[in-house]
């Protein structure tokens, strides 16, 4: 099992809901990090917290609608000089559920694609490269179980098309030490799952991790949390290294 003390981590989405839950999560592990919202006010908290567990950490802020926005905040975590080893892309945009869904306005994938695609293979694009040449990397990039619901459309297309960005690149590291797999917290009772989600926000912690620390170098798959709902983090990494990736 990977050791991630000292390492670094970049979590999008880090201020609320699964991102929090993970970066509290990392940090106890000895993790560093760097924290992305859309806004440094609202990353202070869970900034203040992970730094009393006696780790380094840093926020950056970018709107992930807007794609000069991600280029600068990879600018900035480069000025920061540390060696990302770990990419979380957690955060994600459910514009809307339209009930009349063949009335679905372009705007819809355009956001979608934006936030749940562009921006995160924007990350992996950025990073990948560095890690491959240092012999190290996970990053996990979260998908959406959301299938048979038009009402979802931009939603569900948006993270389909990370998928098939995920499993790709996955193919060019099978074998290595970088591993690029898929994750997914589950319909939990987030701002994004909505109060009537029968799963709470912490039986997603450990699975939704669990590729983080897997020490089997293989990627692209689909390592859902709620597979290792009740798990101990040992027991969660073990469980992920018998999941077969698709090559």
């Amino acid at each position: 099992m990977v050791d991630v003390k000292g390492k670094w981590a970049l979590i999008t989405g880090a201020a609320r809901g699964i991102g929090y839950l993970s970066a509290k999560f990392m940090a106890e592990q000895g993790c560093n990090l760097i924290l992305h919202s859309r806004s440094l006010s609202h990353t202070e908290k869970v900034l203040s917290e992970v730094k009393a567990l006696g780790v380094e950490a840093y926020a950056v802020e970018a709107d992930l609608n807007d794609l000069d926005a991600v280029k600068r905040m990879l600018e900035e975590i480069d000025a920061l000089n540390v060696p990302v080893d770990i990419v979380l892309n957690n955060a994600g945009l459910q514009v809307a559920y339209r009930v009349e869904y063949f009335k679905t306005p372009v705007e819809d994938y355009l956001t979608s694609f934006n936030v749940n695609t562009i921006a995160p293979a924007m990350i992996c694009y950025h990073f990948m490269p560095k890690m491959i040449e240092r012999g190290f990397g996970r990053i996990l990039n979260t998908t959406s179980g959301i299938r048979l619901e038009p009402e979802q459309a931009g939603y569900s297309a948006s993270k389909a098309a990370l998928d098939k960005i995920t499993i790709d690149l996955g193919k060019t590291v099978e074998g290595t030490d970088v591993m690029i797999n898929l994750t997914d917290p589950g319909w939990c009772r987030t701002d994004l799952g909505g109060p009537q989600a029968p799963n709470a926000p912490e039986s997603a912690i450990p699975g939704i991790v669990a590729g983080v620390f897997a020490d089997d170098k293989r990627s692209g798959r689909f390592l859902g949390a709620q597979m290792f709902a009740g798990l101990s983090l040992e027991e969660a990494v073990k469980k992920a290294e018998t999941v077969d990736s698709p090559y």
